[in-house]
Parts: structure tokens; sequence; C-alpha cells
């Protein structure tokens, strides 16, 4: 049986995280994530606020890249940003193979650690750190994705 004061300790707390969950600047985030994945991460669903973040990067890519909607997962970023003949990887011949692949493998594992877990089976996050720095890392991602849209353009 929680006593009085348990009662109080909890709703402290619960107080506590809120308040350090408010206090993250949402200008921080991306915009498409922001709104959504700012006031999850308020509510102390972290799961769902790092999902959401992820999803919104694969979302980007299939639509920059020009993907099917099945085009899914850690294959859609291999792909999108082969170094070969990837749309999203960079053109320019003097830029280095080995900055492609690691591009290629920072969108792949990022999809692969967060998003897909998130995908096939419940997963849970209970520090709100970890899930800040997650969806700050989904919006840097998003980032990249605009900036290479871009390029594209521009070279267009």
């Amino acid at each position: 049986m929680i006593t009085r004061r348990g009662r109080e300790a909890l709703q402290r707390q619960a107080f506590d995280q809120y308040r350090q969950a408010a206090a993250f600047p949402k200008a921080l985030l991306h915009p498409l994530i922001a709104d959504q994945v700012w006031l999850n991460l308020a509510r102390g669903d972290y799961a769902t606020a790092v999902f959401l973040a992820f999803r919104a990067v694969e979302e980007a890519v299939r639509e920059a890249g020009g993907f099917r909607p099945e085009d899914i997962g850690t294959r859609l970023m291999f792909n999108a940003f082969n170094p070969a003949n990837g749309p999203l990887t960079d053109q320019n011949p003097d830029a280095p193979a080995a900055e492609k692949e690691a591009l290629a493998s920072l969108f792949a594992g990022a999809i692969g650690s967060y998003k897909n877990p998130h995908s096939h089976r419940t997963v849970t996050i209970v520090d709100l750190t970890e899930a800040q720095e997650m969806v700050l890392l989904a919006s840097h991602l998003l980032r990249i994705v605009d900036a290479i849209r871009i390029a594209i353009k521009h070279d267009a």
C-alpha cells in the first residue's frame, strides 16, 4: 500500500519529469516533427516520440529519392544513399567515396536502431535525455535530407 507521502513523492517525480521534458527547446527539432514529437516527449511517451521522429526520416528519404511506399527500412537507406547510383548520394565526382558510404551507413544504422525495433515489437524507453538525443538525431537527419533536396533542385 502506497502511503500519502509515497503518493506525494510520485506526484513530485512525475511533475519534475514533465518539467524537464517541457523545458526541452522545441525549436531544436525539425519543423516536420517538432509539434508531435515534442508533445509526446512532454507527456512522457518517449517510445512514440522516437518512433514518429524516425518514421518521418524514412518517409522523407522515400519521398526525396522517389521510392515506392513498399521501399522501407535499412534497405531503403542503402539504396537511397548508394555511393554508386543512389538518388540522394553526393554526385560530385570529387566527393570521397568513404564519406558517401558513411552517410548511407549513418541513415541505415539510425533507422535500423531506432525505427525498426519500434515497428516490430514494443520498445520501452524510460530515460528522457536518451529519448531527446534520439529525436535530435532524427531531426538532424531530416535536415540533411532537406539540404540534399535543395542541392538536387539547384543542379536540375
